[in-house]
């Protein structure tokens, strides 16, 4: 690793001493991200606009040191972990709402504006941004746009390349370029696209162009308790097969609620196997109608119980019931262990199935939290990483479940990226040329395993069991998906 000592002084000449931590005591806190993959960079540099950014790259690129981009570190495969060392690039200084343009719904923010941010700042002209992670709350929109990040209401709205206009990026020789612009047809090659989910390893993403919508004249949140699993599995296919696309269908099992429901009071009755939070959204008559829709399907399914949030302060404590399930599941064991894949939503019935399975042949308890309506699934392995044999049932149960998901059609990831976590699965959907096909990207941008190295293709470790890395979590306060 080449010595950063010297490019500590000239980093510190670019963006001033204060914003310049290189003493090992003070990177401890930029050794992780949302996963527990651990790694101590050489330095970390904030950097307060796009001209500092380039010039920080450029004397990295000089020195011949690897740079990995952070935004607020929420991420949850290791994606802002330093493996190899080298520079730091936290973005969370350059945090402004440059414009908000009411006329063309669109706003343009730099990298470490908060995600909920973005919305709130909109609210005053009726619009909003749609993408809505549930650590909206902290995640920044740079790091959304490295990962692609999804939501509950990915469903009807799609993921964040859906609405990115285009951006100005950093390459790794220091180069400012656009990507796209503010409308939504640009002529030539969809480079937007490409950079887009690509973790940080092609570019640096430094003003983004985001599209708003107009907020809905009206919402409807239904929750549908039901005895089983099976039943909410078949009602999820039930909705779509009537040919209603509801804004979110967001599925938890009877762990998710024993956790969660002491520790919100979001109303998720007891005994239940399964409960569904299905919410529509647009004009008031159109909403109605199909909240209607929607509540015959769930009843076909004899549900326990059916009922719809009175006002907004009844649909708030729903979705927080929803979005504090993970920091909840600490009530139920010390740990965790996530995964995140992606399958047919025809096939939701039989997969959930066989992870009940697969917990069953492995002694661990697994929760299921998911984005029902697109088939992603979120198991989470619930164990105490005290017990060595524990842990190892439990990263072979992880292995079995993301292995379950590309056989049934799926994906290996649905919203988290691939990052140090499934890195070494990735030839379970590509084949050489494909990954070698793929590999061919980091060379055109110029970034040549410069950016964030050491993430998304596999490295020859051992696939299974899966490292003790990527989605293993303690459990607690703040713990998002």
């Amino acid at each position: 690793m080449p010595d950063v000592d010297p490019l500590v002084n000239e980093l510190r000449a670019i963006v001033g001493n204060d914003y310049v931590i290189h003493l090992p005591e003070d990177l401890i806190v930029f050794e992780y991200d949302g996963s527990v993959d651990k790694a101590m960079p050489s330095a970390v540099v904030l950097p307060g606009s796009t001209a500092e950014v380039s010039e920080v790259v450029s004397a990295a690129s000089r020195a011949g040191v690897p740079i990995v981009a952070r935004g607020a570190g929420t991420g949850l495969s290791g994606g802002a972990v330093a493996e190899q060392g080298g520079l730091v690039v936290a973005l969370t200084r350059m945090k402004r709402i440059l414009e908000i343009d009411p006329a063309d719904h669109l706003a343009v923010v730099e990298p470490g504006v908060v995600n909920l941010d973005i919305s709130t700042a909109a609210a005053e002209y009726g619009l909003y941004f749609a993408p809505d992670p549930s650590s909206q709350r902290a995640c920044t929109i740079g790091g959304n746009v490295a990962e692609n990040s999804g939501g509950p209401h990915c469903l009807a709205y799609g993921v964040t390349t859906n609405h990115v206009l285009g951006m100005e990026v950093v390459l790794a020789d220091g180069s400012i370029a656009w990507l796209g612009g503010r409308t939504r047809e640009t002529p030539g090659y969809d480079l937007r696209g490409i950079v887009i989910g690509s973790e940080g390893t092609l570019a640096i993403a430094t003003k983004i162009v985001v599209r708003l919508l107009k907020q809905p004249e009206a919402v409807k949140t239904l929750l549908a308790v039901f005895k089983e699993m099976d039943q909410a599995s078949s009602a999820v296919s039930g909705i779509i097969a009537a040919g209603i696309v509801p804004a979110a269908i967001e599925m938890m099992d009877h762990f998710c609620i024993e956790a969660v429901e002491p520790a919100v009071n979001a109303g998720y009755p007891k005994g239940a196997g399964a409960v569904l939070l299905v919410e529509v959204d647009g004009l008031s008559e159109a909403v109605e109608e199909e909240a209607s829709e929607i509540e015959r399907v769930c009843r076909s399914y004899d549900p326990m119980e059916i009922r719809a949030a009175v006002d907004e302060e009844e649909r708030a404590r729903l979705w927080a019931g929803r979005k504090g399930v993970l920091g909840a599941l600490g009530r139920l064991a010390p740990n965790y262990y996530l995964v995140d894949g992606t399958i047919p939503r025809t096939r939701l019935m039989e997969v959930l199935a066989r992870i009940t399975e697969i917990g069953d042949k492995y002694g661990l308890p697994i929760a299921n939290l998911l984005h029902a309506g697109d088939g992603n699934l979120h198991p989470s392995v619930l164990f105490d990483e005290r017990d060595p044999d524990q842990l190892r049932r439990t990263m072979e149960a992880g292995a079995e479940i993301l292995e379950l998901c590309v056989e049934a059609g799926g994906v290996l990831s649905g919203e988290h990226g691939i990052g140090l976590e499934k890195q070494e699965y990735m030839p379970l959907m590509f084949n050489d040329e494909d990954m070698a096909a793929m590999a061919k990207l980091a060379p055109a941008f110029g970034s040549r395993g410069r950016f964030n190295p050491g993430k998304i293709f596999p490295t020859g470790k051992t696939r299974a069991p899966i490292p003790h890395a990527g989605a293993v979590a303690r459990t607690g306060a703040g713990a998002f998906i």
